[in-house]
This record gives C-alpha cells, sequence and structure tokens, in this order.
C-alpha cells in the first residue's frame, strides 16, 4: 500500500466476497479466488511462519560527475570512477510542454473541498508593468519587500507576463535554505531532462551558462558575493529575485535593479477586505478597516486575516452555535464578545486581534486543524504535506484542515509546500500552542521515519518533504537522540537518491549529532562514512579523508569488516584524487613513497595494509654499480670494485634485507682476504671459477678448480672445454699469482668487466665487493714495465708452481732491453 496514496483497500474495496455456498458466513472475511480477481495467489509458506518476508533495501545508483554512486542505505554509499558505459549523454533541454509539466508537479498542493475565490492584485499595476518592462530589455531585477506585502502574488503575476520573453521559457525556483550551488542545481534540473544525473561544478556551469530563461526566484536568503557567483554562472539568464529587507543587499558590481514593494493604501486596503469578505463593508466595518490600516502599514496579509475575521463574525451572526462543535465558547476567554440580546449580534474584533488575528482565527477552527497547528509549531512553521495529515492527527478527513488553514490565511506557500504565514508561529506560541512541541515532533518523527523507509515511497516524494523532516530532526537532536538517529538513517539515503543533497548534508549531520549524543557508535560510523562519500563528490578531498578515516576506525574498534572495505576503497579513491599516500607508505597506485633523504631502510609501523596490495608492476632489471679508483703514477691499473645491487627496493622490506646482505657479503669478503694464504681445507666447498682482482692491477684472474673437481676437467680440450693457455693459473694458496701471463691472446671467457649487468651466483663464496688489505705486504712493484708477450701463445698451459711459498715478482730486467724495447714500453 502506498502510504500517500490510499488503495481501494482503505475503503473497504479489498476484494473480498462472501461465498454463496457458505451458509455461516465463515469464509465472507477471506480473501477472493485468485482466478476470478485476477490477483496471483499469496505464498502459503509466509502465514505458516507467521512473519512476512523481508523488504529488500531500496538502492539508487546515480552519476555525479565522473563518480558512479550507489546509494546503499544499510552499509553505506559505494562510490567508484564511472565506467565508460554507464556515463550518460549530453542531457537534452525540456520542452515548453515538459516544464509546464514539471511547473504544475512542483507547485503546492490544492486544498480540498471547493475552490477558494482569488483574490486581485491590487495596486500593483505600476510595478508589474516596470518589472516587465525591464525583464524584457534583459535586465534583472531585485524586488524587495516585507513579509507580507504580497510579493509572492506580484512575481506570479510578471511570470505568465513573461511567458514568451526567453527560449528557455520561465524557470520559477525557491530560494529557502538554499545557497547559490543549489540554486543552479536546481536550474539545472528544472530546464535539461537529466535523471539521477548531477553534474560536477565544472559541467554544471558549462550547462548553465547556455540556458536563456526569466528565472523567478522567490524567498532569497542571501546577497553579496554568493548572488553575484549566481549571476554570473548564468550570463543569458534575467532573474526576478524577490527578497526580505533583512537580506544581505547585492553588491555594487551586481548591476540589478531595485524596486521596493510597499504597503497598499488606504482605499485598496478596504476593497481587498471586501473582496475577501464578499461584500460591501458597512460604515462601522469601514472605520474599523481604516485603524487596521494604519496599524497593520497596508500590509496585504493582514486584510486578507481580517476579511477572515468578518466571515467568521458572519457565521455567528446567522447561527451563535455554528463553532460550538469545534470547541469554540468552551475555550474562550471570560472576556469574550457576547451576543446582544436578541442573540443574532456580534461585535466587531478588537483592533489588536485585527492586527495580531491568529489566536482569534484559530480558536474557530476543527479540532484537526487546530492540532495540525500545533504540529507546525512544533515543526518551526513547516506544515506536514496534507497526504500525512490523517496519520499525524488521527482522523481520517484531517487533510480538509488545509483548506481551513489557507482560507484563513494563516499559511502561506513556499516553493512546493506551506509553512505558517510571517507572524502567526509566534502569536500562537503566546496562547499555549508549544506546550506540547517535544510530543508533536517526536510523533511527526516517528511517522516519517516510517514513511520514508517504506519501500513503496519514492525518493523524489521524500526529497518533496524534506523541510518538514529537517524540522523534526532539529527538534529531537538533543531530546530524544535515538528516535532523531531513526529518522536520518531512514531520511538521508532518500534524499541522496532524490538529489537533494543540501538536504542530505544537513540530514546526515543531524544525525551524526544525535548518535553521538545516544552513544550509538555503529550509526555514527555510518554517517562519517556517508559524510565523507558527500565530500568526495563535492571535490572537497581533505573532508572526505577525515570523515572517511573516522568512519574507518569507529568501524574497526566494532569489527565491522564489511563497513571497513566500503570505507577503504572510498579512501583508496580520495588519496588517488588527491595524489597523497594511504596509511602504510603507498599511494594509490600501490606505489611506494620515495625517500629522497637517506638509504636506511625499515619496515612500516604497521605494516603493508591487506586493503591496498594491489598488483606490482614487474621488477627492473638488476644494475651493476663500479667504482674506478685513479692509479698512482707509475703504478698498474687501478684496482677496480664492483657490488651488485639486487632489485631498485620494491618495498621497504626488500630494501632492509638487501643491505643485510651487503653486511653479510663484506664480512665474507674480509674473512676470505686475511686467510687468503692459508691451504682450504678438504672438507670445504669452494667456487670452480671465481673471479678474484689481482693486486698488481692485471685485471681480474680466473682461479683452476681444485684436482677433485667434477665440475671441469684439469686439462684443457677435455670434455669439449676451451683452450684456456691465456688464462694466468693461481697458486696452490689460492692467491692470485704475480706473475703476468705470457700469452698475449685473449681466454675464451672475457675477464674485463663489462656495462652489462651479471647476475649473481647462488652460493659466492668470495665476492670481491670491497678490496682488502693483504696480511703480508706486498712486493715491491717492478720500476720497469713488463716485457710484451710473445705473439704465438704456448703449446702447453703454463703449470702452477707446486711450492707453498708465496709468489714473487717476476724477472723483468731482460725483457727491458734488447731492440723494441721503447716500442713495447
Amino acid at each position: 500500500m502506498d502510504p500517500m496514496n490510499r488503495g481501494p483497500e482503505e475503503y473497504g474495496h479489498d476484494g473480498n466476497h462472501t461465498d454463496e455456498n457458505d451458509e455461516n458466513g465463515e469464509n465472507s472475511a477471506g480473501p477472493a479466488d485468485p482466478a476470478r480477481s485476477g490477483r496471483p495467489p499469496r505464498d502459503p509458506m509466509t502465514p505458516d511462519f507467521g512473519q512476512p518476508a523481508p523488504a529488500l533495501a531500496r538502492t539508487v545508483q546515480l552519476v555525479s560527475g565522473d563518480f558512479l554512486l550507489t546509494v546503499n542505505p544499510v552499509d553505506g554509499s559505494e562510490i567508484e570512477p564511472c565506467p565508460p558505459g554507464e556515463r550518460p549523454e549530453r542531457p537534452a533541454k525540456r520542452t515548453a510542454a515538459e516544464r509546464a509539466e514539471l511547473r504544475r508537479a512542483s507547485m503546492p498542493p490544492v486544498p480540498p473541498g471547493p475552490a477558494l475565490p482569488r483574490l486581485p492584485l491590487l495596486e500593483r499595476q505600476e510595478e508589474r508593468e516596470r518589472l516587465v518592462r525591464l525583464l524584457a530589455r534583459g535586465r534583472s531585477v531585485r524586488l524587495t519587500g516585507p513579509a507580507g506585502s504580497g510579493r509572492t502574488a506580484l512575481l506570479g503575476a510578471v511570470a505568465d507576463d513573461c511567458a514568451d520573453l526567453a527560449p528557455d521559457g520561465v524557470v520559477r525556483l525557491s530560494g529557502y535554505r538554499r545557497t547559490s550551488g543549489e540554486l543552479l542545481h536546481d536550474l539545472f534540473a528544472a530546464v535539461h531532462d537529466a535523471p539521477l544525473h548531477r553534474p560536477e561544478r565544472a559541467q554544471l556551469l558549462e550547462h548553465v551558462h547556455e540556458i536563456g530563461a526569466v528565472v523567478v526566484l522567490d524567498d532569497l536568503e542571501f546577497g553579496g558575493a554568493a548572488l553575484d557567483e549566481l549571476l554570473d554562472a548564468t550570463p543569458e539568464c534575467a532573474f526576478l529575485i524577490a527578497a526580505t529587507p533583512d537580506v544581505a543587499a547585492p553588491s555594487a558590481d551586481s548591476h540589478l535593479e531595485e524596486v521596493f514593494l510597499g504597503g497598499l493604501g488606504r482605499g485598496g486596503g478596504l476593497e481587498l477586505l471586501e473582496r475577501a469578505v464578499g461584500r460591501v463593508l458597512d460604515d462601522e466595518e469601514a472605520n474599523w478597516a481604516g485603524d487596521l490600516w494604519f496599524e497593520s502599514e497596508g500590509l496585504p496579509l493582514r486584510f486578507v486575516q481580517a476579511g477572515a475575521l468578518l466571515r467568521q463574525r458572519d457565521q455567528l451572526r446567522a447561527d451563535p452555535h455554528a463553532f460550538e462543535e469545534n470547541g469554540y465558547f468552551g475555550d474562550a476567554p471570560v472576556d469574550a464578545p457576547f451576543a446582544a440580546d436578541d442573540g443574532h449580534d456580534v461585535p466587531l474584533p478588537s483592533l489588536a486581534d485585527g492586527a495580531a488575528p491568529a489566536a482569534l482565527l484559530a480558536s474557530r477552527l476543527s479540532p484537526a486543524a487546530r492540532a495540525t497547528l500545533k504540529f507546525a509549531v512544533a515543526l518551526g512553521g513547516e506544515l506536514p504535506h496534507q497526504a500525512h495529515l490523517p496519520a499525524l492527527v488521527g482522523d481520517t478527513h484531517a487533510d480538509a484542515a488545509l483548506s481551513e488553514l489557507v482560507g484563513c490565511a494563516l499559511v502561506t506557500p513556499v516553493g512546493g509546500h506551506y509553512r505558517l504565514a510571517a507572524g502567526v508561529r509566534t502569536q500562537l506560541e503566546t496562547v499555549g500552542y508549544a506546550e506540547e512541541s517535544a510530543e508533536y515532533a517526536l510523533s511527526a518523527a516517528q511517522h516519517y521515519a516510517w514513511w520514508s523507509g517504506h519501500p513503496s515511497v519514492t525518493p523524489e516524494r521524500v526529497a518533496a518533504e524534506a523541510d518538514a523532516v529537517q524540522a523534526a530532526l532539529a527538534a529531537l537532536v538533543t531530546t530524544e537522540s535515538g528516535a532523531a538517529v531513526l529518522l536520518a538513517r531512514t531520511a538521508a539515503p532518500a534524499f541522496a537518491g532524490g538529489l537533494a543533497w543540501a538536504a542530505w548534508e544537513r540530514a546526515l549531520r543531524s544525525g551524526q549529532e544525535a548518535a553521538r549524543n545516544a552513544g550509538e557508535v555503529a550509526e555514527e560510523a555510518y554517517f562519517h562514512h556517508e559524510l565523507g562519500i558527500l565530500a568526495l563528490c563535492g571535490g572537497q578531498l581533505d573532508r572526505a579523508r577525515a570523515e572517511l578515516e573516522a568512519s574507518i576506525g569507529l568501524r574497526g574498534a566494532l569489527a565491522d569488516k564489511r563497513g571497513m572495505i566500503s570505507g577503504r576503497r572510498a579512501l583508496a579513491l580520495v588519496a588517488d584524487r588527491s595524489g597523497g599516500a594511504l596509511p602504510g607508505g603507498r599511494t594509490a597506485a600501490a606505489e611506494e613513497v620515495p625517500d629522497a633523504r637517506y638509504e636506511e631502510s625499515a619496515s612500516p609501523p604497521g605494516g603493508i595494509p591487506a586493503a591496498f596490495a594491489l598488483p606490482e608492476p614487474p621488477p627492473e632489471p638488476d644494475t651493476l654499480v663500479t667504482s674506478r679508483v685513479t692509479p698512482a703514477p707509475g703504478a698498474g691499473p687501478a684496482p677496480s670494485r664492483r657490488s651488485i645491487i639486487s632489485g631498485t627496493r620494491r618495498n621497504l622490506v626488500a630494501a632492509g634485507a638487501g643491505a643485510l646482505l651487503a653486511a653479510v657479503l663484506g664480512t665474507v669478503v674480509t674473512l676470505g682476504a686475511t686467510s687468503g694464504n692459508d691451504d682450504p681445507p678438504g672438507d670445504k666447498v669452494t667456487t670452480e671459477q671465481s673471479a678474484k682482482e689481482d693486486r698488481d692491477g692485471d685485471g681480474l684472474t680466473a682461479d683452476k678448480p681444485q684436482k677433485d673437481s667434477t665440475s671441469r676437467a684439469d686439462t684443457p680440450g677435455e670434455e669439449g672445454v676451451s683452450d684456456t693457455s691465456g688464462t694466468p693459473s693461481p697458486s696452490d694458496s689460492g692467491d692470485p699469482s704475480d706473475k703476468p701471463s705470457e700469452s698475449g691472446e685473449p681466454s675464451d671467457k672475457p675477464t674485463e668487466p663489462t656495462d652489462k649487468p651479471t647476475k649473481p651466483t647462488d652460493k659466492p663464496t668470495k665476492p670481491t665487493d670491497k678490496p682488502t688489505k693483504p696480511t703480508t705486504p706486498p712486493t715491491k712493484p717492478p720500476t720497469t714495465p713488463p716485457t710484451k708477450p710473445p705473439t704465438t701463445p704456448p703449446t702447453t698451459p703454463p703449470t702452477p708452481p707446486e711450492s707453498d711459498s708465496p709468489p714473487t715478482s717476476p724477472d723483468i730486467s731482460n725483457s727491458a732491453s734488447g731492440p723494441g724495447a721503447e716500442d713495447r714500453i
């Protein structure tokens, strides 16, 4: 059943029938036969268990900028980059018929019952023509007048006159509790057909820049720079703005035309009063009206209310018991006017009652109308929709109370709903209508919590009732926090789905405060999450990060894994948009934050969060780092140093392991260099071909494998091993021989370092990461350069010396003489 539109079952047309064969009438209240009624049969399992099937959560998916937002009322909204296939097309503008239909749907509801007389617009013809002329020239106008001066009626008349001036027609907006940005979104939605699409700021400005319409804006509540922002964003629009004198004035650069609207003259006030009463006034009533005009400064609202007082007086003169059923005489004060001797003469209201007539008018209304006024006072002046009045008041005909209130001018239209007229709330509070405000506000909050969460209620209808819902929230945040949390929890997702994001934000903040007062941590985490999503959609990244981190922290304390996952996804999207780092030293793209100040490696304090562990790119190739030392004059080639740094610190843990490995290898090299003169024990495993640097700087030599080695043959040419006669042979002690090779031919395996990185062996035994100082002093370097090796390699490889004595420097005294010595040098 739709809670706002009654179904046939509420009027007894539930399809039940009485079986003619049932003499006792036992089946008279049962359901009709599905075959004859056309309805599908009920599920027989549901009545057996006694519990109805749970209703699915109402989720709404919409596009906000380049985000795809899924409003989830259970765990919180989810946001992600909008896929290309989900992006909406450029919105098209509405036709004139569509704009007219949208305008009729956004107007306040028509009161039930007989149509009320439409009062004329008196003494406003000059202002009306001036406004039309200014708008026709493309000028924007600000109409300033006090509350009750007839601004809304004048705006309606001017809007009818300007229907054909602009290509996009006339757009009527309400500035009640609206900001400049919200009005831009309202203008976009009124002209463009874009369901479930809320453009971002840049897109919004692009769309509204192309709108050419006459914008009639009533009840504006801001001025100055905010108004300049609204006007600058819509250069093709002409604005007719209505505001009260207490609203901030526009800036000097806004170029707005100012028109002030005052009260009616004495003659205009008398004519309006006669139109409201429906007859000609007698002399006594005319004098009373003159005093009222002086007291009220000619405000039209006071004359309309005075006309309601005179109509009630006429009813009492015709029937003294006309309002007894409403309890008028029982609630009247002791000094109330009494009837004359004939029982039909009723004196005129006092001048005080004419200037503040709300209390006297309300005392003669029906009980349902008076209860409705109490709800309005409790809700800060907001009047619930007439469809809610039967449920709130407890009377099936309470919706007719709206007709009484409109006829007495106690309520006035604001946007798409009604609220108490200017000064009425204060007048009602003085006579006790606010004594039970807490109970009435709680009743309204409970009703709205049920209604807004009903599956049949669309988000757009909840958004239309946003002002009354927010008023109930504001009244219960500090007094009834539990009811306020429930109402905010059910209404906030509907506001988001209905694109009423200003109401969504206010509901979230009220709910967050109420949840904190009530101690409901889970609900407070939900409101923090939603506020973070809203800030992210609005481009407020710092606020979004703060709200989402607060939500994740609260949900972590409650072990709410699903909520934490949803929050972390949104937080990763925030970091991706801001380019900042997430907890754990990672960016949104799962990359490490580089450290440019020092090379120390440390593990993250809290580890790397699993939620941010995205696939890493393939590792980069190893890098060979070499160090060059300038040799001393007269010395041989300078010793070189090579070290292989494995990896590029793909994460901090791997960097720390690499540093530790380098330290261990350095220790091994130092120990190996200091014990190089000792014979290696037989039970130790040595490498078969390890590169070691010669002390005299003749480059790197290769150690000859041991006799018992099985990896390589002892003799050249065995097992297909190439000849190594050109490679110097080490001594048995493991140290490199100081005697240079006699062969000038290069070996099959190069010994000089190359720029190409090499892969380190699995078990290095003597890496030369850092040259160490030998334990024995090196031999004196030769004073003359060595002899040039022969061009023809020897037939047999040189045999290493068998003695354990340390190697001696080669005898090169004779090699420096003879023919060609200078060339060799």
